[in-house]
């Protein structure tokens, strides 16, 4: 319990994205990444994906969010080969497993030990650092309200197993 308790305060104090919570609150998830100065890239994503609409509707959803430090880790035109029209199918596949249907706040991720995504499942593991999924992903920053659903701010960009 007290492991629990450490990593959740340590998550909530983390910086990694410059949002209010009063504005997000207020915003869906697409206009509260949009309003953020961390999720351009995933933005850019989201709209090649045409995702746009789904992720406005009224979920709720759960999106763990990369930052577009993450997108920078992946290997070099990965990016840009996924963003092209002729890709959309697996850039998409890769979103979805983003996303969990439902609000699920970082006092639920912290009891699990995995989450069932639109695309598949992702591990989940409470470290002395903190939150990891799929054991190389770390939750930076938790609880992002919006309107219609919930954003955990990662580090990386979660792929989805290989078929």
């Amino acid at each position: 319990m007290k492991r629990f308790m450490l990593t959740l305060a340590a998550l909530m104090v983390l910086p990694a994205v410059n949002l209010r919570a009063e504005d997000a609150a207020e915003k869906n998830i697409v206009q509260t990444a949009v309003g953020a100065d961390d999720f351009n890239t995933l933005v850019a994503a989201v709209k090649a994906g045409g995702l746009v609409e789904v992720l406005s509707g009224e979920g709720p959803f759960t999106v763990f969010a990369p930052t577009d430090e993450a997108f920078a880790k992946l290997p070099k035109g990965t990016l840009e080969m996924l963003l092209k029209p002729e890709n959309k199918d697996k850039l998409v596949g890769i979103l979805k497993y983003h996303v969990v249907s439902g609000k699920v706040p970082a006092s639920q991720v912290v009891k699990l030990d995995s989450a069932k995504t639109l695309n598949g499942k992702v591990s989940i593991e409470v470290t002395d650092s903190g939150v990891m999924l799929n054991e190389k992903t770390k939750v930076v920053k938790t609880d992002i309200m919006t309107s219609n659903g919930i954003i955990h701010v990662i580090d990386s960009v979660l792929l989805p197993p290989a078929e």
